[in-house]
């Protein structure tokens, strides 16, 4: 029988901060980090609202110890080396480049945070300049790659995009590579950057809302994008043990689907969600009656939250409470799998479910509706929290109590 895989160490940055203590504090006292882009270039930075993270690329370098300037890293790289830095505080470098290890990071536009500003050089004559250290940067596997090296890591490598189910398929693979053998410990998660490509993008598909976003709210309009990395550190619970390591969390369940319907919109009925979190139910061994908070995907766009709602409502009825925490952070893309694992330990750990922010009107498909204040004091001992993604990536993750 495959071990059980545990969490012994987790790094974050988002618009709430970097580290446990900025994060955490924000989302017990209900403060959003959803603002004005200041360090984003577009001409719309007076109209949107993002998670953007309040720390221009030179002062995540100073933080790192790198050059500030033309270092050749990227925004998207510089946001994971801040969260890995964070991880490792409470893990051991040396162990992880001595012992067998998995790095599996996701990402979804790579560097075009970086790339969009130097398009017009890479396209002219010019044959030197900082520019030419950032053309290979667009590949979404150069923040993996620039993360190992920086850290001194010979890891089994892979980078994963499936949209905005991108980390939390990493926590998969990452998971099944310790219980098959591949490797003793991986380290999991994901990070993306704001781009004027990506927010453009979502704007023409008229899912961004300019207002903080209401999840689950019939008058909900869509989506804020944000940005962050998040990664965590798995291993199994025996060798956690050997080695006198805190274990944070168990990861006792997951299931990834597809619903094979749209490429841009989740199966009307929630079918595929429902199918997704009851996979995840099976994986653990657990009922619905045994799930105590649910960190909802709760992207706040129309087609999302009616699908997602109808699934919880199916298969857990009111009987669990459940809100989404991007009114928090806004829409990380491929790190939000990862970010809202985190969060989701931390309810585990700390008995309480997290505020879904902006809420006022519940949906008349549904007779559910979200947490609205955050809840303390529950006895909760496992936590299921959604990943769903474009092209119907549907992933559910469950962590229990250690």
């Amino acid at each position: 029988m495959a071990e059980n895989i545990v969490v012994t160490s987790i790094g974050i940055l988002s618009a709430l901060g970097l580290g446990t203590d900025a994060n955490l504090h924000s989302l017990v006292n209900n403060k959003s980090g959803l603002r004005h882009p200041k360090h984003l270039r577009t001409i719309h930075s007076a109209a949107f609202l993002v998670g953007e993270v309040d720390l221009s690329n030179d002062e995540l370098a100073a933080l790192l110890g790198i050059a500030p300037g033309d270092n050749g890293y990227t925004r998207t790289t510089l946001l994971a080396l801040a969260a890995m830095q964070d991880l490792l505080k409470n893990a051991d470098l040396e162990l992880l480049r001595k012992e067998s290890l998995a790095f599996i990071n996701a990402n979804t536009v790579g560097g075009m945070c970086s790339v969009e500003d130097m398009y017009p050089d890479f396209i002219s004559e010019k044959q030197d300049g900082p520019f030419v250290k950032y053309i290979d940067t667009l590949d979404c596997a150069e923040s993996t790659l620039n993360v190992a090296r920086h850290f001194g890591l010979k890891p089994l490598m892979s980078t994963i995009s499936t949209a905005c189910s991108s980390s939390a398929n990493a926590l998969i693979l990452g998971a099944r590579l310790i219980q098959h053998g591949v490797v003793k410990r991986a380290i999991c998660g994901g990070c993306d950057a704001l781009s004027r490509f990506t927010l453009n993008g979502f704007n023409s598909l008229k899912n961004v809302d300019k207002t903080p976003c209401r999840p689950f709210d019939q008058d909900r309009f869509g989506l804020n994008l944000g940005e962050g990395a998040a990664y965590l550190l798995l291993e199994t619970e025996a060798d956690a043990i050997k080695r006198g390591a805190t274990i944070l969390a168990r990861f006792t369940g997951y299931s990834n689907t597809n619903d094979a319907y749209h490429t841009t919109a989740p199966e009307p009925g929630g079918k595929g969600a429902a199918r997704t979190m009851q996979g995840a139910l099976d994986k653990a061994g657990l009922e619905a009656a045994d799930i105590g908070y649910i960190n909802a995907h709760g992207t706040a766009t129309i087609n999302n939250d009616a699908a997602e709602g109808k699934a919880i409502e199916t298969l857990f009825g009111d009987k669990v409470p459940f809100s989404s925490t991007k009114p928090f952070t806004g829409h990380t893309l491929a790190a939000a799998g990862a970010v809202e694992a985190v969060f989701s330990i931390w309810c585990l750990q700390q008995g309480m479910a997290l505020p879904n922010l902006n809420f006022s009107t519940r949906m008349e498909e549904l007779t559910i509706s979200p947490v609205v204040q955050l809840v303390k004091d529950l006895n909760i001992k496992n936590v299921l929290s959604n990943s769903f993604g474009f092209g119907g990536s549907n992933v559910s993750l469950i962590f229990s109590a250690a």
